[in-house]
């Protein structure tokens, strides 16, 4: 499971229009899952995002988490980021869980950062979706559950 964390001071997703989802002070994090994704992969990432210090303390370091400050969660899926271009100019999607399967294990992501008393708005998964979002700081981390990167 990949994850592209943003501060952000605030975000929203529309979604064929219709606007989805909005936050403000938080994390927009987009979420692609991989064919080999299992629960293990979904436990690393519920406990592992809401918990980073990437939030200022009073002396201007990052020592304090989402769950620290009270911010909230815009968590877009995203099979984009298992788009591998090395191999020429149209990326290969084929490390990309199906439809199905990405959609149950992003559900079930969502209502494990909810279960733990955040705040989650979302997406449409596989629409087309329009995100807005500033970027604060800009702090903008890439995670990976398999310690990729």
């Amino acid at each position: 499971m990949r994850c592209v964390i943003q501060r952000v001071t605030e975000a929203w997703v529309t979604s064929e229009g219709e606007e989805t989802g909005r936050i403000g002070p938080g994390f927009m994090v987009l979420i692609g899952v991989s064919q080999e994704d299992t629960e293990k992969d979904l436990k690393y990432m519920a406990e592992k995002v809401p918990n980073l210090r990437i939030f200022e303390d009073e002396e201007g370091k990052m020592n304090r988490s989402l769950k620290d400050v009270g911010g909230a969660i815009l968590a877009v899926s995203q099979f984009t980021l298992y788009g591998d271009a090395r191999g020429g100019r149209r990326p290969s999607f084929s490390t990309a869980a199906r439809p199905d399967e990405a959609n149950a294990l992003y559900e079930k992501l969502v209502e494990a950062w909810r279960a733990q008393g955040i705040r989650v708005e979302t997406g449409r998964f596989r629409t087309e979706m329009q995100v807005t979002l500033t970027n604060d700081g800009p702090v903008t981390l890439l995670m990976d559950s398999t310690k990729l990167f």
